[in-house]
């Protein structure tokens, strides 16, 4: 195989983006969609490089329209960690869309460390009924989605979907399972599996709420 050559590469970013989409548009999983949902996989793809992901992801029918109708009605979004806030594109959201991560604040460790749990989790306690009628994105913290479920199924107010890429080896796959499963009536896009990661959430996050715009 000759080396590669690396004055020999598409510089434009606009070309990058077409191609990129383009040659993804071609993946048979992409096209066994339906339509509405593939903006957002075409960019969960994008993000990973994977289009055999698409085999293991996992939404409701209505998730599509759910999200970007909660963000035209005033919904915020509630994110994990800091790396997937930072990630989510604002000029894709409304104006008046707030983005939430406390994971860094003192009042969430002392909580967490008090009630022995982690952070990510102790956000969603402390986030409380804020969460009723708002987007949770997820893309780290598998204890974040366990924590929500539970709050659910307690009867805290429900969100208007939840997005969740937990990603690792302990309690990942069983978190997206269990809201794969059952979830509660609640608009949700998710990958079973250990598969996931902030960089899967943004993508999910801005496939939903602007398309493939840039």
């Amino acid at each position: 195989m000759s080396a590669a050559r690396v004055d020999d590469y598409v510089r434009d970013p606009e070309a990058i983006y077409r191609q990129s989409f383009e040659a993804i548009s071609r993946v048979e999983q992409l096209q066994a969609l339906p339509e509405a949902i593939r903006p957002v996989a075409t960019r969960i793809v994008h993000a990973c490089g994977m289009p055999e992901i698409l085999d293991d992801l996992r939404y409701s029918d209505d998730i599509a329209a759910a999200v970007p109708e909660a963000l035209k009605d005033g919904a915020d979004i509630y994110c994990d960690v800091e790396t997937l806030r930072y990630g989510i594109m604002a000029r894709l959201l409304p104006a008046t869309c707030g983005l939430h991560c406390r994971i860094s604040a003192p009042e969430v460790a002392a909580y967490a460390k008090a009630n022995g749990m982690t952070r990510a989790a102790a956000q969603i306690d402390l986030w409380g009924d804020r969460l009723g009628g708002q987007i949770v994105a997820i893309g780290n913290a598998p204890t974040t989605l366990f924590r929500l479920l539970e709050a659910v199924d307690a009867g805290a107010p429900e969100p208007a979907a939840i997005i969740a890429f937990p990603v690792g080896f302990v309690g990942a796959a069983e978190s997206k399972a269990a809201l794969a499963e059952d979830p509660r009536g609640i608009p949700f896009i998710t990958l079973l599996g250990r598969k996931g990661g902030t960089g899967m959430a943004q993508a999910a996050v801005n496939g939903l709420a602007g398309g493939l715009a840039r």
